[in-house]
């Protein structure tokens, strides 16, 4: 049996499918989710590599290449769909709920429309969710997202200049911590050091593990050593360089490389 990774949805989710015949990388297709019929698209053939490196994909079926009329009805789709999401806003607005619509999602097939939200309370949307029921005549989910999520559906660019990371290759947000802008010593400006979501930037954890390992061996900053020339303090650290700003004993600050630190006296506590 023939598998394929196929990505489906405004949320780009990533499906491990069968096949029924070969398919190519960037070729659009029918297939059958736990949502119901989508059109996705292909990216890759689902190795035993490729599905080693996913956690927990979920699966489907392919039912046919996306036809013609597949995608007229699919351009159709996406302008009902942006007809929809103004109808859910002013409904959304009608019935004063504490939420902030991002997305409405048309399932291909009809079988479903997911609303998507932002919202910092919890919210009583059972009666949006009958009068949505009563216009649309199938099932309603009301899916609550976050920051992240938002940015990964609406965002564009990045302050590098290159599409966002959340909209592109990243399927799932890893978690990134201020300990790591700190370990980089990228600038701890929020301003600086924020993505369009307003957290801190993914693009920090991509680098995180070769800087972790490349500190693991070496003293913090206020560690006392012996040097090949004699005692000191670190006063900082250069990872990348592997180097040390050492203040000696006779207080000269000189730069030495770690591999002539000979060994650590007393290791400074991290902060």
């Amino acid at each position: 049996m023939l598998r394929y990774v196929v990505r489906c949805g405004v949320m780009r989710s990533l499906f491990v499918m069968n096949a029924r015949s070969e398919l190519r990388r960037g070729q659009f297709v029918i297939a059958r989710t736990n949502r119901g019929l989508e059109r996705g698209e292909v990216l890759c053939e689902a190795t035993d590599h490729v599905v080693g490196q996913m956690k927990d994909p979920p699966s489907g079926n392919i039912q046919r290449e996306s036809s013609a009329e597949d995608e007229n009805d699919h351009m159709q789709l996406m302008v009902r769909q942006k007809r929809e999401f103004e109808n859910c806003k002013r409904m959304i607005r009608e019935s004063g709920l504490p939420m902030s619509l991002v997305d409405v999602e048309l399932i291909f097939g009809g079988e479903q429309v997911i609303v998507y939200y932002c919202s910092e309370d919890r919210v009583d949307f059972r009666e949006l969710v009958k009068k949505l029921s009563s216009q649309y005549q199938t099932r309603i989910e009301m899916r609550q997202i976050g920051a992240r999520d938002e940015a990964k559906m609406l965002a564009d660019y990045g302050d590098c200049g290159k599409p966002v990371c959340c909209n592109t290759h990243l399927s799932e947000m890893p978690p990134v911590s201020m300990r790591m802008a700190k370990l980089q010593k990228a600038t701890l400006d929020p301003n600086k050091i924020s993505g369009r979501c307003g957290r801190l930037k993914c693009c920090l954890r991509y680098e995180n593990d070769h800087y972790e390992e490349a500190a693991a061996d070496l003293p913090t900053p206020g560690s006392d050593i012996v040097t090949t020339q004699g005692k000191g303090r670190v006063i900082a650290v250069e990872l990348l360089a592997q180097q040390l700003l050492v203040q000696t004993e006779d207080n000269r600050r000189i730069m030495i490389p770690a591999s002539e630190c000979l060994t650590v006296l007393k290791r400074a506590a991290e902060r």
